[in-house]
């Protein structure tokens, strides 16, 4: 489960990486840094917290996996069309990432046995450290500071799998329903427009 959800997340982000790069009129280095920033930099900040060797950079297929996408959207010159930010494929494809990252955080934590402040904090970075990273070297408030229910997201996913590991019920099945309820959660969030208020 572990793989599928950190493909997932890979495809969905960099997608969502591209499509920002896009936005900010970058070139083709730019394009690059900024995809593979989003698609893989919150895996990486998870596995070094961990003290273990990256996923990235131990298996060939998530930079492949990167390099696919960029070259589908550029072919498809996704990269030309205005205002891509708004519109759904660009929702679906950072919900996704975000919830599948969640996800993955998560459950790395949990192999380590960390705690619940320790699970809580592995989902988050996973889900948002590549993003922020990305708008950091992109000179904008990182989205994430934005938008007061995205990392909410990140944070409630890992409260549900700290559960479910306490009572040992941690599996394909449960994962694949928290994914979908998640995502579900998300979109109604980002079209409603829910944040979590300041007072």
């Amino acid at each position: 489960m572990f793989e599928v959800a950190e493909y997932i997340g890979t495809i969905a982000f960099a997608m969502s990486g591209f499509f920002v790069a896009a936005r900010n009129r970058l070139d083709l280095l730019g394009v690059l840094v900024a995809t593979f920033l989003t698609a893989l930099g919150g895996g990486i900040m998870r596995d070094i917290s961990v003290d273990r060797i990256p996923y990235t950079f131990s298996h060939n297929y998530p930079a492949l996996m990167v390099l696919i996408v960029m070259i589908i959207m550029i072919l498809f010159k996704f990269h030309r069309r205005a205002s891509i930010e708004n519109k759904p494929l660009f929702i679906i494809s950072d919900s996704i990432g975000l919830v599948s990252f969640s996800i993955t955080g998560a459950l790395v934590a949990l192999e380590y046995n960390f705690n619940l402040s320790g699970v809580l904090a592995m989902a988050f970075i996973t889900a948002v450290g590549g993003g922020i990273a990305r708008d950091v070297i992109l000179n904008e408030v990182p989205f994430v500071l934005k938008t007061g229910f995205y990392g909410t997201i990140a944070l409630l996913i890992g409260i549900v799998i700290y559960l479910l590991d306490m009572f040992n019920a941690i599996t394909m099945l449960s994962l694949s329903t928290l994914f979908l309820l998640s995502l579900a959660l998300r979109m109604i969030a980002y079209y409603r427009k829910w944040a979590i208020p300041l007072r």
